[in-house]
């Protein structure tokens, strides 16, 4: 395989690009161990040593310290992955590496996500977000049957107009058309919200 371009990622990385389109990472010095240049050949042998000694290592280890500083969804692990140009048979082997561990779940990511934001945010926003994470479609029904208690959209609204300690009775204008903005940005729907405002608080 040709290697048809050394591209510089910074002070200490190169990415290398191959004839048949495919690219790693690899820090100068093993660029040079390796004899890379442009327009040099770089044999299966060699390659197949760069991806067991170098890149499926690094990779792992870079997906356990995305995931140190925060959980995340595999989506999000293979979009971090794309943007160091892993290969995307490394990319699969650290997903899986980590999968294996139960260190990346996308149910449990979504259990957790529906608990922490349930109290804030419309049904449908979190749906939307989960969705905007790459989490499967079914984990995030399931996260949400098992998450809400069974309460409705209104009982949220009340919920969050009355601890903004709003009261349609003292409420001016403004102060309504405030809260009624602040519900409408966490998803509810303005049908919900104005019949709260109006008859509930």
């Amino acid at each position: 395989m040709q290697v048809v371009q050394i591209e510089e990622l910074d002070k200490k990385r190169v990415r290398i690009l191959l004839e048949d389109g495919c690219s790693f990472p690899l820090y100068k010095g093993e660029c040079r161990k390796y004899g890379l240049q442009e327009g040099a050949e770089l044999s299966r042998e060699q390659f197949q040593e760069i991806c067991q000694e170098i890149l499926i290592k690094r990779a792992r280890k870079r997906t356990m310290h995305l995931l140190e500083k925060m959980d995340r969804t595999e989506e999000q692990l293979r979009t971090k992955l794309k943007q160091g140009f892993y290969p995307e048979d490394i990319i699969e082997d650290a997903i899986d590496y980590v999968k294996g561990y139960h260190y990346v779940d996308d149910l449990r990511y979504a259990q957790n996500y529906v608990r922490c934001h349930r109290d804030t945010k419309s049904r449908r926003m979190i749906q939307m977000q989960l969705q905007g994470k790459g989490v499967p479609r079914e984990y995030i029904w399931q996260a949400l049957e098992e998450e809400y208690e069974e309460e409705s959209e209104r009982e949220q609204i009340l919920a969050l107009a009355r601890k903004k300690e709003y009261s349609s009775q003292c409420a001016d204008i403004r102060e309504k058309q405030k809260m009624y903005r602040f519900l409408m940005r966490r998803g509810f729907s303005s049908n919900d919200i104005l019949y709260v405002l109006e008859h509930l608080t």
